[in-house]
């Protein structure tokens, strides 16, 4: 697993490529915003940890371009903004988790290991649902032939919601599967936040029902 970090903070970024290379993860250091984008034009990695607030950028404005982009690696956005719309605005820009600092080491290895992983035994399985088709094995999702870009999250979710159709899942089982390996954040309303902006994509506002009190559903028969 290639990961990039983006920190401008010398010490700070040591610390995280001692960590994670004690735990057998390969991992590129970006020191600034232009570096970033130079390492993201010539490499692909599987995740990227990016420092919000950069020496020569914003990590928001990078997040941001990189999802114009079409550039669809987890991101998961570390800052010292601590505030809620401040989360909100991370994820609407198409982060798959925000982490705030100081964080401990071992929760910042469950966001790390949530977002790398994948259901190696998997079969190949394409689910229809109305207008939308999901291709897991692309990891693609088409509105009528139409292509979706979806970050891993909301790719999850939908997935979640496609092979449980007319079963209402709760917020706890959504955060559950979407962040297997966390449990702070099961208290969050991230799980909303994500389902808002896979509305959003999708353009089908009725296509993800909201059941007052109990959480979310996908109606409809394949």
């Amino acid at each position: 697993m290639n990961i990039l970090i983006v920190e401008d903070d010398n010490a700070t970024a040591k610390q995280l490529l001692q960590l994670l290379k004690s735990e057998k993860y390969h991992c590129d250091r970006a020191a600034g915003y232009q570096e970033a984008q130079a390492m993201l034009d010539q490499n692909n990695y599987s995740i990227i940890l990016l420092d919000w607030n950069l020496g020569d950028g914003d990590g928001l404005t990078l997040l941001q371009e990189q999802r114009a982009l079409d550039n669809n690696t987890p991101i998961l956005m570390l800052s010292a903004n601590s505030e809620i719309n401040d989360r909100v605005a991370v994820l609407d820009s198409g982060a798959d988790d925000y982490l705030c600092k100081p964080y401990s080491n071992i929760e910042l290895l469950a966001r790390i290991r949530a977002l790398l992983r994948r259901e190696s035994t998997q079969k190949v399985v394409t689910l229809s649902i109305g207008p939308v088709r999901l291709d897991s094995a692309a990891h693609q999702v088409y509105i009528n032939d139409t292509p979706v870009t979806l970050t891993t999250s909301e790719f999850d979710l939908l997935e979640l919601f496609m092979k449980n159709k007319n079963i209402v899942l709760t917020r706890y089982q959504l955060s559950e599967h979407i962040n297997k390996d966390n449990y702070t954040i099961k208290q969050s309303n991230l799980v909303d936040v994500h389902i808002k902006n896979l509305r959003k994509k999708l353009q089908l506002p009725d296509f993800i029902k909201n059941v007052r009190g109990v959480g979310y559903t996908v109606e409809g028969s394949s």
